[in-house]
């Protein structure tokens, strides 16, 4: 027998192990900018920083506000990295460009910089936690140039934490920096704000959203229709976050098979109504087609459309038909017959009646929010619209309303006083001689030519006219009459007609003022307008509506 040492060895050593795949990151994260070239609709921001890191001119304090997803935190760790970047080669200062590559930009990308400190403030509301901060603070950075506290959503800090940092906060020590980010800045203490440098950071457009989505989507492989990624970017309403969270869901809702990222799908997704239809159903309402537009409705709802969803559509086409109207640019990426579409309704409607139509539709979309059965909520909506879109404009019908009868509110006296007034202008007249103003609106007019408006005023507001027989005029002294008013008329009228005029007072009640008899024709007005079955219609339609007083005012002036 052998010595055991002989024998052959079976040891085969360690099996191989299969590689771990690695964690999927969502898109949100794994395209986090990591430079500021690549943070975008920020460029006013990024210029300010850039300006001041080169003149050496850094503030102790920033805050950085704006809604969900701008890249507020995403902001405040770059600026970490450009405050402690060393460069390549070690020997580098502060740069608005950090390289990325030195242990500093490294170690502040991955969240392990032990001298940049995060602190989400929705768990760490206390004073005890602030005090924490202070009492850190006073000891210098352990490998970087500055320790830098970063506090996201600051406004959640309570008022005693918020007093506990104000000392700490106005005089810092040199090394020390603090970067707060809020989404509500309102709720900010002004003592807090006064001792920061404040950035806000703006909603991102559609159309910068819209060409992220598409590089990001070209980075992932991923095909993606133009449209759907516009929709993606309408859909994140400014925010980069949201947008690649719903891009990443768009992709996952395409499939391995499913052709890439669709506009169709996506409206799927987001319960959004398709384009096409939406044009339909409001093409339905302004025709006034009631059970189209409530067909149309159905159909949409059938399909799993939300009915906010299809007011919310329909806001969004009218306020694009206003914009066409204005003649703004076209929208990057809108298709063609949506862009006719919209060019046809501009030429046809007039702004009063996009007005109208975007409050009745605004006015639909807040009901049917707080409806307890919305899709009935919204088919009332739908046809108050049908029924508005038949009446005509309110100030057209004003005027329509005030031309087809006699001038409300005129006293019964005025048909005499005319008739002696024309009979005292035509004598002077057949003499040759010009003739003399024989009324006292006339009156009023030759003073008001003459340039003394303050007067004109006065006899508006308290000439109550007893009898006008040129050149004597009588006014009524039963009501009082500013000082000196009869003197000034005397003077005023020799001065516009030539002639000497008689002007007295008499204890007994005149005609009403011109002030007065505008008030009644005002009231008469308003009482017809609002008898008229048409306009009983439209306010019913929409009762916050009120009458145009510039119009009637005007429609007043012509008859008085």
């Amino acid at each position: 027998m052998s010595d055991s040492h002989d024998l052959p060895s079976f040891d085969l050593g360690e099996p191989a192990q299969p590689a771990k795949p690695e964690a999927y990151r969502v898109l949100a994260r794994k395209y986090r900018p990591q430079t500021f070239a690549e943070l975008i609709g920020q460029d006013a921001m990024v210029t300010t920083l850039g300006n001041a890191i080169k003149r050496g001119r850094l503030a102790h304090a920033f805050l950085l506000t704006g809604v969900r997803g701008v890249g507020k935190t995403s902001t405040a760790r770059l600026i970490a990295k450009a405050l402690n970047c060393i460069g390549p080669d070690g020997q580098g200062g502060p740069t608005i460009d950090p390289c990325g590559v030195c242990e500093p930009c490294r170690a502040i990308a991955e969240g392990r910089h032990i001298d940049v400190i995060e602190m989400d403030a929705a768990s760490h509301t206390g004073v005890d936690d602030v005090r924490e901060i202070i009492d850190a603070s006073r000891y210098a950075a352990v490998s970087a140039r500055f320790k830098i506290y970063i506090i996201d959503e600051v406004h959640m800090l309570s008022k005693n934490a918020f007093n506990a940092l104000l000392k700490t906060l106005e005089e810092p020590p040199a090394h020390v920096k603090f970067l707060f980010a809020t989404t509500e800045v309102n709720k900010v203490p002004v003592t807090v704000l006064s001792r920061c440098q404040r950035f806000d950071l703006r909603r991102i457009s559609a159309e910068m959203l819209a060409a992220h989505f598409t590089r990001v989507a070209e980075a992932e492989g991923v095909e993606a229709e133009p449209e759907a990624l516009g929709l993606i970017a309408r859909a994140a309403e400014g925010s980069a976050r949201d947008g690649l969270s719903i891009l990443d869901q768009a992709i996952a809702h395409a499939g391995i098979e499913g052709g890439g990222v669709r506009a169709s799908a996506v409206r799927d997704m987001l319960g959004l109504s398709d384009r096409g239809a939406v044009r339909d159903l409001l093409g339905l309402l302004l025709a006034g087609d009631g059970l189209g537009a409530l067909g149309a409705l159905r159909r949409q709802y059938d399909l799993g459309v939300d009915p906010q969803a299809v007011l919310r559509a329909l806001l969004e086409t009218v306020h694009g038909v206003t914009l066409v109207k204005l003649g703004t640019p076209v929208e990057a990426g809108q298709a063609n017959e949506e862009r006719e579409a919209q060019e046809g309704w501009a030429t046809a409607l007039s702004f009063a009646a996009l007005h109208r139509l975007w409050q009745l539709l605004l006015k639909g979309h807040d009901e049917v929010a707080r409806a307890a059965l919305p899709i009935e909520a919204c088919e009332m909506a739908l046809l108050r619209v049908v029924h508005a879109s038949q009446l005509p404009d309110p100030g057209e019908l004003a005027r329509q309303i005030a031309a087809g009868g006699p001038a409300q509110g005129a006293p019964a006296a005025a048909a005499p006083a005319a008739l002696a007034s024309a009979t005292a202008a035509a004598e002077p007249a057949a003499a040759g001689e010009p003739a003399l103003p024989g009324t006292i609106e006339q009156i009023i007019a030759a003073i008001e030519q003459s340039g003394e408006f303050g007067l004109a005023v006065k006899l508006e507001r308290s000439a109550s006219v007893i009898r006008i027989a040129p050149p004597e005029l009588v006014l009524s002294a039963a009501r009082p009459l500013p000082a000196d008013m009869i003197r000034d008329l005397t003077i005023e009228l020799k001065n516009c007609t030539g002639r000497v005029w008689k002007v007295t007072t008499e204890d007994a009640p005149g005609a009403p003022t011109i002030k007065e008899r505008r008030a009644e024709a005002r009231e008469g007005l308003r009482a017809d307008i609002l008898a008229s079955p048409v306009v009983k219609a439209a306010f019913e339609a929409f009762p916050e509506a009120v009458l145009p007083e510039e119009e009637l005012d005007r429609l007043i002036a012509q008859k008085i």
